[in-house]
C-alpha cells in the first residue's frame, strides 16, 4: 500500500514545492499579481487572434497600428483612474473629445490659417493650446456642479455626454471638417509622424536607465526608513525584464517599414537612388505613442509622488475622513475633472490629426472603452485603489479585442456586445478580489 501511494505524495510534495517557489519569487519581487495575471490575459488574446487570423495579429505592421490606436484611450484611462478613485465616474469623456476635436478642427482650417498663413508653424500650438483650454473650462465645469452643487457625477456627466455630443454637431451642423495642418497630422502618427529607427533607440536607452534609476533609487530609499530591502536577484530580475519589454518593443517598432510608394516618393525628393533591393525605413516609435508614454509617466508621478495624488487616494478610501483630516475635498474633486478635460483634449488632438479630419462621430462610445481600461487594470469602483500602468495595459487589451475582431471580419455590434460583457466580467472579478482580500 506504501509503495501504491508514495508516487501521488512525490508529486504533490512536488507541486507544493513548485507553488513555494512560485510564491516566494512574487514575494521577493513584489509583482503585483493582478497586473501580472492581465499580461497573461493579454498574451493569451493576442496568441488567439494570431492563431484565428492566419498569422496576421502578430505581425510589426499589426502591433504597430495597435499601439497607435491605443494613444488615446490610454491618454484618457490615466485621467479616469482618479475619478474613479474618488468613487466618482466620468461618462462624458468621448462627447468631451469629439466636441474639442470638432472645436480644434474648425480653428485650424478657418481663422489661425487667416493669421499665420497655411502651412505655419504656429497652426499646431495655437490649436493644441485652444483644445486644452477647452477642455479644461468643460472639466471645470463638470467638477464645479459635482463638487460644489452636489449634484452626482453620473447625473452631470450623462448629461455632459449628452451636451458635449449635440454641440459638436452644431458647431458645423454635421459637416466634416478637413484636411488639417501638416504639422499638427504629425501627431497622428503614420510614417511622418514616427521618431525613426535611430531616435527610437535613444528613448529605449532613457527609459532603460530610468528604469534602473527608479530601481536603485527605491532601494536607497528602503535603507533610509529601514523597510525590508528585495533580494538584489530581485532587483536584477526587474530590471531585465523592464527593459527587455522596452527594447522588444522598440525592435517590432523599428522592424515595420514605410510603405514602397512613399519611400519611393521620399527618394525622388531626396535625390536618393534607390537600391536594387529597395529602401528600408523603419518607422519607429509612433509620436501618439511618444505622448501617452509621456502622459502615463507624467500621471504617475502625479498619482504617486505629490500631495495632490495622496489627496485622491484619500479621499477614495474614506471621504470623511479625509474631509475631517483638513483636505478640501471640493477643490480635490474639480481638479480631478479639469485634468480629465485637458487628458480628453490631448486624447482629441490625436485622434483629429490620425483621421486628418474633425467628425461627428469622433469619441463614439470611447467613455466605455476608458471606463473599462480602468477597470481591467485594478482600479476598484470601490474607491481607493488604481494604478496608471494598469489602466494604460486595460486599454491596450481593449484595443486588441477590437483589432482583433476587426482582422477576423467581426460585425461592429457585436464589438460592442464583447465590450459590454468584458466591462461586467471586469467588475466581476474586480469584486470578487475585493472580496477575497479582505
Amino acid at each position: 500500500m506504501s509503495g501504491k501511494n508514495s508516487p501521488p505524495a512525490e508529486a504533490q510534495g512536488a507541486r507544493q514545492s513548485e507553488a513555494s517557489l512560485l510564491v516566494k519569487f512574487l514575494r521577493a519581487t513584489e509583482v503585483d499579481t493582478r497586473m501580472l495575471g492581465m499580461l497573461g490575459a493579454l498574451l493569451l488574446i493576442w496568441l488567439a487572434f494570431h492563431l484565428l487570423s492566419d498569422g496576421r495579429f502578430l505581425t510589426p505592421r499589426n502591433l504597430w497600428n495597435l499601439s497607435v490606436q491605443t494613444s488615446s484611450v490610454a491618454i484618457m484611462s490615466t485621467g479616469m483612474v482618479l475619478i474613479i478613485v474618488t468613487r466618482h465616474i466620468d461618462l462624458s469623456v468621448g462627447s468631451i473629445l469629439g466636441f474639442v476635436a470638432m472645436v480644434m478642427g474648425v480653428s485650424q482650417t478657418t481663422f489661425l490659417s487667416d493669421i499665420f498663413g497655411t502651412g505655419s508653424g504656429w497652426i499646431w500650438v495655437f490649436t493644441l493650446f485652444i483644445g486644452i483650454a477647452l477642455g479644461a473650462l468643460i472639466g471645470a465645469l463638470h467638477g464645479y456642479v459635482i463638487a460644489y452643487l452636489a449634484v452626482p457625477a453620473f447625473i452631470v456627466t450623462l448629461g455632459g455626454l449628452l451636451v458635449w455630443r449635440g454641440a459638436a454637431w452644431w458647431v458645423t451642423s454635421g459637416q466634416t471638417v478637413a484636411p488639417m495642418d501638416t504639422t499638427f497630422r504629425l501627431m497622428g502618427g503614420g510614417p511622418y509622424g514616427s521618431i525613426g529607427a535611430f531616435w527610437s533607440w535613444v528613448v529605449a536607452a532613457i527609459a532603460c536607465v530610468g528604469i534602473i534609476a527608479m530601481l536603485f533609487q527605491g532601494r536607497l530609499n528602503r535603507q533610509r526608513f529601514n523597510f525590508p530591502l528585495r533580494p538584489v536577484w530581485a532587483e536584477l530580475t526587474l530590471a531585465v525584464v523592464s527593459c527587455g519589454a522596452v527594447l522588444g518593443a522598440v525592435s517590432v517598432a523599428n522592424s515595420y517599414p514605410w510603405p514602397k510608394g512613399i519611400v519611393r516618393r521620399y527618394a525622388q525628393s531626396n535625390n536618393i537612388e534607390l537600391p536594387d533591393g529597395g529602401l528600408f525605413i523603419a518607422h519607429g516609435i509612433a509620436i501618439p505613442v511618444v505622448i501617452a508614454v509621456c502622459v502615463g509617466v507624467v500621471m504617475t508621478f502625479i498619482a504617486t509622488r505629490t500631495r495632490f495624488g495622496r489627496y485622491v487616494f484619500a479621499m477614495g478610501g474614506n471621504p470623511e475622513a479625509a474631509e475631517l483630516a483638513g483636505i478640501n475635498t471640493k477643490w480635490v474633486t474639480m481638479k480631478i475633472f479639469i485634468l480629465m478635460g485637458i487628458l480628453c483634449a490631448i486624447a482629441g488632438a490625436i485622434s483629429t490629426a490620425r483621421l486628418n479630419a474633425s467628425t461627428n462621430a469622433q469619441g463614439t462610445l470611447d467613455e466605455l472603452l476608458v471606463i473599462a481600461a480602468a477597470v481591467i487594470g485594478g482600479t476598484s469602483l470601490g474607491g481607493g485603489v488604481g494604478t496608471i500602468l494598469g489602466a494604460m495595459l486595460g486599454a491596450v487589451v481593449m484595443q486588441s479585442l477590437q483589432s482583433g475582431m476587426v482582422l477576423l471580419g467581426v460585425d461592429a455590434p457585436f464589438q460592442n456586445v464583447v465590450v459590454g460583457i468584458v466591462l461586467v466580467l471586469a467588475v466581476w472579478l474586480d469584486g470578487l478580489y475585493r472580496r477575497r482580500s479582505i
